[in-house]
C-alpha cells in the first residue's frame, strides 16, 4: 500500500504562522496603546487559528500528519512543528472557546486592565505551541509561555482574595514545571532523545524509559487538576473572574490532557507497566470530583470541583488505550471544553448583574431569567450526561469502550470497575447539580441584589428592581458554547468521525513518524 504524501516543506512551513501570528500579536498589544486594536486582536488571532484548524482537519481526511522541520536542520534533530486530527482538532476548539471568553472579557470591561489582552494572547501562543510541537522539551517550553502569563492574570482579576491563592498557583506549578523538565531530562538521559517520532519508532521501551516518561506524565497530571493533586486548581480557579476561569478551564488543563494523550498514543502506543496506578488516579477523581460538589456553597466552586471529575473521564480513554477508548476520551474531551467554558460564562452573566454566586445570596432565578434558567439546564444536563447534550454520548462512548475493551474480549476487571465508577460518579454529580439548581434557581423570588459599590467597590444588598436583568451581551457567549453542546447531540456524526481518525492516528503513529522523520 502506498504511503500518503508528506507536505512539501514550503507548505509544512505555513504551520509556523500559528504560533508566529499570536506571538506577534502579543508584541504588538503591549506596544500599541488601543482598546479597539486589542480587542481586534483578541478575537482575530484565535478566529485565525481556528479557521487554519479547520483547513487543516479538511487537509488531514487524505494527509493524516503535516510536519515541518523548523530552521531546516535534519530531522530527528531539529525542531517539530506537526499537525494530525487530534492535533488540529484541539486547535479548533481551544480557538473557539478563547474567542467566545474573549467576548465575554470584553462585555464585561476586564479587557481594559493593562496587558490583559496581551497575557491573554501569550498564553494562547503557549497553547498553540504545546498542541503543534513534536518534542517534548519543547512541549515544556511552551507549557511555560502558557502558565506564566497566567500568573499575572490571576493577580489582576477576581476576587480579593486571588491575591491569597495566587502565590499557591504560582508555587505549585513552579514546582510542577520542575518536575516536568526533570522527566524530560530523564527522557533524554535513558533513550537519547525527546523528539516525540524518534521516541515512537523506537521498537521497545525499556523499564527506565518508561519510569522517565512516568515523570513527564505525573507532571502533566498535576496540571490537569487530577486528584489527588487537585486541590490547588479547585481553590484557584474560583477566585479569578468567571471569564477568566472559564479560559483557564478551557485551555489549562486540557492542554496536559492532550499530552497525556499524545504520550500514551504515539509513544506508547499499548498500556505501559503502571496502568493501573493510572485507573486509580481516573476512578479517584472520578468520585472525588463528583462528591465534592455536595459540600461546596458557591457556584464557581462547584463547577471547579466537576473539572476534577471531568480530567478523571477523559483518563478512562488512555487507560484502556484502545481506539474505541481513545476516540470516547477525545470525543469527552471536547465535550467538557464547551460545557464547562459555556457554563461558567453563564454563571458569569449571573454574577456580573447580581453581585454574587453564593447559594445563599441567589433565589428564585428560573422565574426571573427564563433564558439563564434553559441555559443552566442544558449545561448542567451535559454535565451529568442526560440528552438533549453531548454529554451523553460522551460516557455512554466512555462505557461501551470499558465493556468490550477489544474485540471479541469480554469485559475485564478494569472495565467493570470504570464503568462503576462513570455510573456512580455521574449519579453523584446529578445530586451536587441539583443542589447548584435549588440554591440558585429554585425557591421565593429575588428581592436583593449586591451591585458594585462606587466608592469601595464592595457588594452591599440592595432592593432588586425590575430592570435588573441579565443583558444579552453577557449571555450570548455562553450561549453559543451550550448550544454546540446540544448540537453535537443532535448531529454527533461529524464530530465522531474527527475523533476516530485521531485515535486511529494516535496508535497507528506510522505516519507521524514518517512525517517527522522525513522516511518515505
Amino acid at each position: 500500500m502506498e504511503n500518503p504524501p508528506i507536505a512539501a516543506p514550503g507548505d509544512s512551513a505555513l504551520l509556523l504562522l500559528l504560533l508566529a501570528v499570536p506571538l506577534a500579536a502579543t508584541a504588538l498589544s503591549t506596544l500599541i496603546k488601543s482598546r479597539a486594536f486589542d480587542r481586534t486582536l483578541l478575537i482575530g488571532v484565535p478566529v485565525f487559528v481556528g479557521a487554519a484548524a479547520v483547513v487543516l482537519l479538511v487537509l488531514h481526511v487524505d494527509q493524516p500528519v503535516i510536519a515541518h522541520s523548523v530552521g531546516g536542520y535534519l530531522n530527528g534533530l531539529a525542531i517539530p512543528i506537526v499537525s494530525d486530527s487530534f492535533a488540529a482538532l484541539l486547535l479548533l476548539v481551544t480557538s473557539i472557546a478563547s474567542v467566545l471568553c474573549g467576548w465575554f472579557l470584553i462585555s464585561t470591561g476586564e479587557d481594559q486592565y493593562r496587558f490583559v489582552p496581551a497575557l491573554i494572547l501569550m498564553m494562547v501562543t503557549g497553547v498553540y505551541g504545546t498542541i503543534l510541537t513534536g518534542d517534548l522539551f519543547n512541549m515544556f517550553v511552551f507549557v511555560e509561555v502558557m502558565v506564566l502569563p497566567s500568573y499575572a492574570l490571576i493577580a489582576v482579576t477576581g476576587t480579593w482574595r486571588r491575591l491569597g491563592v495566587a502565590r499557591m498557583f504560582v508555587i505549585v506549578n513552579l514546582l510542577t514545571s520542575t518536575l516536568l523538565l526533570a522527566g524530560v531530562g530523564f527522557v533524554y538521559g535513558t533513550m537519547g532523545t525527546v523528539n516525540i517520532g524518534t521516541l515512537a519508532a523506537m521498537d521497545e521501551i525499556d523499564a527506565p524509559g518508561q519510569l522517565a516518561l512516568g515523570v513527564v506524565v505525573v507532571a502533566f497530571l498535576i496540571k490537569a487538576g487530577a486528584v489527588p493533586a487537585h486541590t490547588w486548581l479547585v481553590r484557584s480557579y474560583p477566585n479569578t473572574s468567571a471569564g477568566m476561569m472559564a479560559l483557564f478551564s478551557a485551555l489549562h488543563s486540557k492542554v496536559a490532557i492532550y499530552a497525556i494523550f499524545r504520550i500514551y498514543g504515539t509513544i506508547f502506543g499499548e498500556p505501559p507497566a503502571w496502568t493501573w496506578a493510572l485507573a486509580i488516579v481516573a476512578v479517584a477523581s472520578i468520585l472525588v470530583g463528583s462528591l465534592s460538589g455536595m459540600a461546596e456553597n458557591r457556584v464557581r466552586n462547584t463547577l471547579a470541583v466537576q473539572m476534577t471529575s471531568g480530567v478523571g473521564h477523559i483518563l478512562v480513554g488512555v487507560v484502556l488505550l484502545t481506539s474505541a477508548a481513545l476516540q470516547a476520551g477525545i470525543f469527552y474531551t471536547v465535550h467538557h471544553i464547551l460545557t464547562m467554558a459555556g457554563l461558567l460564562l453563564v454563571f458569569g452573566a449571573v454574577e456580573q448583574t447580581y453581585g454574587t454566586g453564593l447559594y445563599r445570596k441567589l433565589t428564585g432565578l428560573a422565574r426571573r431569567e427564563k433564558a439563564t434558567a434553559v441555559l443552566v439546564v442544558l449545561g448542567l444536563f451535559s454535565l451529568v450526561g442526560l440528552p438533549p447534550t453531548s454529554g451523553l454520548w460522551g460516557k455512554v462512548g466512555l462505557v461501551v469502550a470499558a465493556a468490550v475493551p477489544t474485540d471479541g474480549d469480554s469485559t475485564s476487571v478494569m472495565g467493570w470497575v470504570l464503568i462503576a465508577a462513570i455510573i456512580v460518579g455521574s449519579a453523584l454529580s446529578l445530586f451536587a447539580l441539583i443542589r447548584l439548581w435549588r440554591g440558585v434557581f429554585w425557591g421565593d423570588d429575588p428581592d436583593t441584589y449586591y451591585p458594585d459599590g462606587r466608592l469601595t467597590g464592595r457588594s452591599r444588598a440592595t432592593s432588586l428592581t425590575a430592570d435588573v436583568r441579565i443583558p444579552a451581551r453577557l449571555l450570548v457567549p455562553g450561549a453559543v458554547l451550550i448550544g454546540l453542546s446540544v448540537m453535537l447531540f443532535i448531529a454527533p456524526q461529524p464530530l465522531i468521525d474527527v475523533t476516530q481518525r485521531s485515535a486511529d492516528g494516535l496508535l497507528s503513529n506510522g505516519d507521524y513518524i514518517r512525517a517527522v522523520l522525513g522516511h518515505g
